[in-house]
């Protein structure tokens, strides 16, 4: 089952006995659940003045992002992350506790809602087991309820998109958002949902950002979307917020996912607004050398880069007070020798890089570095050098691959049996009656004494001393 507040398929925020998960601080920490538009209740664990008794009203989550307030008018203890039985038109509905205490005056204050409004929906009961059944049965429908609602919309020719589809509690009605960017007339398809599915339909048209609020997702800086966590004022925004941050008007990079230009861009705006009042008016400016345009600006670091007509890849960096004073130059008809006596001295981008500071490994640890790692010499073997005993010529060149050789023999001089070669062999395997080998130009090699094979594995024994 997916999560009670947004259904992301994560888990529910409550465990089995009813009290919230995470670090279980009276569900104020939101840890463990969805953290979907949630509210940090500072005031969870202070207690009231002597007398004074607790807010009665509370904030519910249903949904995805809709919240609404009710009366909490039996004065049931409700904690954070409870599922409660609200009054509904008709019927009931079933919602998840999201918020207690007086933060909830605080927040009806900021949405506009009078805390003392008579029209405030009641809260009935905790939510029963037979609530929560018929809930779930509810919300496993809600899929193949939008993807039959959308055939019928697109039978009968409408120019709108379903985008949600949510069930109420006690699954006698259904909510279904929608977008469009004309007026629709929905009357006919209500009725045939409403023959299709046997339950009251209600129709709310929403815009691309709360869809994708709704819908969620992940966001080009690797984060969640802010209008899906915690944003919920959709303030409207413009190129022009671009054009005061110098971006590239990229519509690709600008777009979110809801298809408009990203909230964030109204984030910095406010800075960017403010420092810009230090810099003059972007117009050309005039020297003895000639005019020159302006080309672009660093806003933080206080520099304006101009280019002459005649050399326009010569990027020319000059301070703002320095520009200010060119231009009040120019509008008293006085030109300035040369720009490049105000460039500034040292335009230097210093890139940011990690360091070691709290003794971690390095970063590059696992980076392939070159080596000139020298060939090692290869050891002389034991015969490189000696006379062949055969044929009588030095053996300068050592067998690369030499076979194994005898074991070192410990004993004194005077008790060591003297090792005699073998005569060589023709390609019969017999001796040949001259020991004289043919004279070739190439060396013979003398690997030493050779044994015959035993194939019974026993120790092969020495030839006989001579």
């Amino acid at each position: 089952m997916g999560c009670s507040g947004c259904s992301t398929g994560r888990g529910c925020s409550t465990t089995t006995s009813g009290t919230p998960a995470g670090c279980r601080n009276n569900g104020s920490c939101g840890s463990g659940g969805c953290n979907k538009l949630n509210v940090f209740d500072w005031l969870a664990n202070m207690e009231l003045p002597h007398g004074q008794e607790p807010f009665d009203a509370v904030e519910i989550r249903f949904k995805n992002s809709r919240k609404e307030f009710f009366r909490n008018v039996n004065k049931l203890p409700l904690v954070v992350g409870e599922l409660v039985a609200v009054e509904a038109s008709p019927g009931h509905d079933i919602g998840t506790i999201s918020l207690t205490g007086e933060l909830v005056r605080m927040q009806m204050n900021r949405k506009g809602v009078k805390p003392d409004a008579p029209d405030l929906k009641k809260v009935y009961r905790k939510a029963r087991e037979a609530d929560v059944e018929k809930w779930q049965e509810a919300q496993q429908q809600e899929r193949a309820t939008m993807m039959r609602s959308r055939e019928i919309a697109v039978n009968l020719g409408l120019q709108m998109k379903i985008g949600d589809v949510e069930y109420q509690g006690d699954k006698s009605k259904a909510i279904f958002y929608y977008t469009a960017d004309e007026r629709v007339d929905f009357r006919e398809l209500i009725k045939m949902m409403a023959d299709e599915f046997k339950i009251r339909v209600e129709m709310r048209q929403i815009g691309a950002r709360q869809e994708a609020g709704r819908l969620g997702g992940i966001g080009t800086c690797g984060r969640e979307l802010c209008c899906s966590t915690w944003l919920s004022d959709f303030r409207s925004v413009t190129t022009g917020a671009a054009r005061y941050q110098q971006l590239s008007l990229n519509p690709i990079k600008l777009a979110g996912q809801c298809g408009k230009l990203k909230c964030c861009l109204n984030y910095e705006l406010d800075g960017y607004v403010e420092a810009l009042k230090s810099f003059p008016e972007t117009v050309d400016i005039e020297s003895k050398r000639g005019r020159a345009r302006h080309q672009k600006s660093d806003i933080f670091r206080g520099l304006m880069w101009y280019a002459y007509a005649d050399d326009p890849g010569n990027f020319i960096p000059i301070k703002a007070d320095k520009v200010k004073e060119i231009v009040e130059m120019n509008k008293r008809g006085e030109k300035p020798e040369e720009l490049t006596a105000h460039v500034v001295q040292a335009v230097v981008v210093k890139e940011h890089d990690f360091e070691n500071v709290v003794g971690q490994d390095s970063l590059t640890r696992f980076d392939q570095q070159k080596k000139n790692k020298k060939k090692k010499k290869k050891r002389p073997s034991a015969n490189a050098g000696a006379v062949n005993a055969v044929g009588g010529i030095e053996n300068p060149n050592p067998n690369p691959n030499p076979k194994p050789q005898q074991r070192r023999d410990n004993r004194p001089q005077q008790q060591r049996q003297p090792q005699q070669n073998k005569p060589p062999q023709n390609q019969g395997g017999q001796q040949q009656n001259n020991p004289q080998p043919k004279q070739n130009n190439k060396p013979r090699r003398n690997n030493g004494p050779r044994f015959p094979r035993n194939n019974g594995g026993q120790k092969p024994t020495p030839p006989p001393a001579v």
